[in-house]
């Protein structure tokens, strides 16, 4: 089998440049193709013409493949799958290991955040690759990470909804990002560094963009959240898992404030988010002697994490050890493959690929 080179020429044989492209050299004399070409040309004159078109092929090639990346910038190189096999060694019947940045390419990610009962799980997953696990991805998984980073802050800004939510992730991704280039001489970042300081300005100008956002009130005449009963008021508001919430909630009209500060309603809120044993340890009380439940609830918050809660997670399947959203079909050979499926948190989607 012959080999092809770069240029597409075999080895072995002398050719010449022309108009129409290179061709091999002929011997006018003896009508065959010459080996040497040094009765064409004296050596010192094509040794330096075969040097100088060496050159000029690793120069075009190269800068044929910068172009070609900088003008897909934004594309994403991977597949779209909805479940993939995470194996953690090499057997006889597969070789390699599936990585974090392997799983957050393939999996779909992007469309996942036009979910939302998957909004606040890809975002929080997010987080904790920007804290931590930004340096573990590879190059075209932290393009990718930017992608989908670029769409959720899109989304936002269209629909004016978890705006406190994405300022939080993009001003940690920021703090680290300033961490990491500052150590850019160990290598902790894939790429230049120019590309580096060009996604952080970025960074600060969608962080300008929602700290402009102006939330226009909808054109909407009907019933009103503050024309419910009271008891109904109070019965959303104990849906919401987040106390700033209730704070921003409360500030809207005078009614919700007095809502807000009922004591039952941060009671529940700091049982439902932290243990018994937590709670006796940050006792706080009020001036009249009882128990101040939302100063309590702030200073657990300070000191434990606070239970997470996601309307779909992704999930492992222990028989066939696929990874994949919940509700979604693979092929699964276990008898009940239902019970055989654990949901993941985002820290357990990163722990899975800690090796």
């Amino acid at each position: 089998m012959p080999f092809l080179g770069q240029d597409w020429r075999s080895p072995g044989q002398s050719w010449v440049k022309t108009a129409d492209g290179w061709k091999r050299f002929l011997d006018e004399k003896s009508g065959s193709f010459v080996s040497d070409l040094g009765s064409y040309c004296s050596k010192e004159a094509y040794n330096k013409e075969n040097l100088f078109n060496s050159l000029n092929y690793d120069v075009a090639a190269k800068k044929r493949k910068k172009d070609m990346l900088n003008s897909k910038t934004k594309t994403q190189y991977f597949h779209q799958e909805k479940w993939i096999y995470v194996h953690k060694g090499s057997t006889k019947e597969r070789h390699g290991y599936c990585t974090l940045g392997e799983a957050f390419n393939r999996l779909d990610f992007s469309t996942a955040i036009l979910d939302s009962r998957r909004f606040n799980y890809v975002v929080r997953l997010l987080e904790l690759i920007a804290k931590s696990q930004l340096t573990s991805l590879s190059g075209i998984a932290q393009k990718n990470f930017m992608n989908i980073l670029e769409k959720v802050v899109l989304k936002v800004l269209e629909d004016q909804q978890n705006i406190r939510l994405i300022r939080e992730l993009l001003q940690t991704l920021y703090t680290s990002l300033c961490t990491l280039v500052q150590r850019v001489g160990k290598s902790v970042l894939v790429g230049n560094i120019n590309m580096w300081v060009y996604r952080m300005e970025t960074i600060l100008h969608w962080q300008q963009q929602l700290n402009n956002i102006q939330i226009t009130r909808p054109a909407f005449k009907g019933l009103t959240f503050t024309d419910l009963p009271l008891c109904l008021q109070l019965n959303i508001m104990q849906r919401l898992s987040d106390g700033r919430d209730l704070v921003s909630l409360g500030q809207v009209a005078p009614g919700l404030h007095v809502l807000s500060e009922d004591r039952l309603l941060w009671k529940k809120l700091c049982q439902y988010h932290f243990s018994e044993r937590q709670i006796r340890k940050r006792l706080i009380l009020s001036d009249k002697g009882q128990l101040d439940w939302k100063k309590m609830y702030f200073k657990l918050v300070r000191c434990y994490p606070r239970k997470e809660q996601y309307g779909d997670t992704l999930q492992l399947c222990r028989h066939c050890h696929i990874l994949s959203w919940k509700g979604t079909d693979h092929p699964c050979t276990a008898n009940n493959p239902a019970s055989c499926s654990v949901s993941l948190s985002p820290q357990d989607f990163i722990n899975l690929f800690k090796f």
